[in-house]
């Protein structure tokens, strides 16, 4: 089998859609031996600042000397980022391997008349025989979708269930209400693992704290009042100081904290990792101050108010939801005061669009709208500009991503600010035009930070 075998594989068994359940991963992990049940996991749940947390945590761990496997969900520009050891995809060699064998059991499933795995539970079985195969001290595993009935959650307790900020998303499978989506989230506790809750709405944090005491397993939240920032990275005039691309700040007793990330939001879903960092000390792992502020500085997390690009600065955010909208605002009104503002915006059908609009429009100077590329859910370009004009009148429907950017970078000039967000699925194709110079003068230079 070539890589592009395998991927056509993998794309192929797309076709099932999602089907929440555990049944179909619990035989397939079964035929394969149950390699999740000889792993260690952070279990990492949530709406928003789920990656980032993961990120944080992950590289925290991995300055503290241990070998850690990643698994995300969904990837940016490359499949193989799915799959991670030490920060590090993948190899071609070892996701064709995997497939392979994924594959012959898969058969042997169809043969015997047995329910067969979504893409998403044949992915997940993969990273689990993957982080085996590499002998993985720790996994950080992020849920798919909800929780409760998300592959991911066929794993044994994990050393600690983790819960990024809980909203509204995927209310067709998640419910209505805050608290039916936060009893998805929450069912990744387990009895026998520790809990740690990102700042939530009080319907949220009831939930969580109801489930914790359930499952009889020890919960803290992060204290926002207790995160102190000290200063950010600094722009002037539309422009990037790229010396200084961090933001420091304080979380109760550790001072000084550097974060190459920026986006105001980073700070909390950092001092949720913290909280993780002493959860797994409460149960013996070694993790030393030093590690732990190394991790923090050294993680990188594409587009999350990521900038990819100077003169004009060009960032890329994944903001598709109301909760994100907000953050991404607030991270506006923090770094762009006084700077012409112009966006891109792709989104799905099937996300709040229009609460996205209406928090985020009113910011620009224009906006350019584009449909996502290669996704039966994108939202069109047209529909996606009707919605926006109900708050801001200076919209233009591009044809394409390149058009778009080409557009976006003529009205910004050199003192503008780009901002490209809504769904993941077409801001890897953005990031590549943008570091290939499309539709900019390709003088200019390029920082990814």
């Amino acid at each position: 089998m070539k890589t592009t075998e395998a991927m056509d594989y993998m794309l192929k068994l797309q076709g099932s859609g999602i089907r929440p359940g555990l049944e179909r991963i619990a035989c397939l992990l079964e035929r394969m031996g149950n390699p999740q049940k000889e792993l260690k996991f952070i279990h990492i749940a949530g709406t928003n600042g789920k990656g980032s947390t993961l990120a944080f945590i992950s590289e925290i761990l991995k300055a503290a000397g241990y070998r850690v496997g990643r698994y995300i969900s969904p990837t940016i520009v490359d499949y193989k980022e799915r799959f991670q050891v030490n920060s590090k995809k993948i190899s071609e060699a070892m996701l064709v391997k995997g497939v392979e064998y994924l594959k012959a059991i898969i058969e042997e499933m169809e043969a015997a008349g047995e329910d067969t795995p979504s893409a998403f539970e044949a992915e997940t079985a993969l990273a689990f025989w993957y982080f085996k195969e590499k002998k993985c001290d720790y996994v950080t595993l992020e849920v798919g979708m909800g929780g409760l009935l998300d592959a991911t959650n066929i794993i044994p307790a994990p050393l600690v269930s983790v819960l990024a900020s809980v909203s509204y998303d995927h209310m067709g499978f998640l419910g209505d209400t805050l608290s039916d989506i936060a009893k998805q989230k929450a069912g990744i506790i387990k009895k026998g693992s520790y809990v740690v809750s990102q700042y939530q709405h009080e319907e949220a944090a009831k939930v969580i704290t109801e489930t914790a005491n359930e499952f009889e397993c020890p919960l803290s939240m992060v204290d926002i009042d207790a995160i102190k920032p000290e200063k950010s990275a600094g722009f002037k005039d539309g422009g990037l100081n790229k010396d200084r691309i961090k933001q420091v700040f304080t979380y109760k007793g550790y001072k000084r904290l550097e974060l190459s990330l920026l986006g105001r939001y980073q700070q909390k879903n950092a001092a949720l990792a913290i909280e993780t960092v002493e959860a797994l000390r409460m149960q013996g792992v070694k993790i030393s101050d030093e590690a732990m502020r190394t991790g923090l500085k050294n993680t990188e997390w594409p587009v999350r108010f990521q900038v990819v690009a100077d003169r004009p600065c060009i960032i890329l955010d994944g903001a598709h939801n109301e909760e994100a909208a907000e953050r991404l605002t607030e991270s506006i009104d923090f770094y762009f005061t006084n700077s012409r503002i112009i966006y891109i915006m792709g989104m799905l059908k099937d996300k709040e669009y229009e609460r996205v609009a209406e928090l985020t429009a009113p910011k620009a100077e224009c906006i350019f709208t584009l449909t996502p590329q290669n996704n039966p859910r994108a939202l069109s370009a047209i529909t996606l500009a009707e919605t926006v004009k109900r708050y801001n009148p200076n919209v233009t429907a591009a044809d394409s991503p390149e058009e778009a950017l080409e557009m976006a970078s003529l009205m910004a000039g050199r003192d503008g600010v780009i901002i490209v967000f809504g769904s993941l699925s077409y801001l890897g194709k953005m990031m590549e035009l943008i570091q290939n110079g499309s539709g900019q003068d390709k003088r200019r230079s390029k920082i990814t930070p």
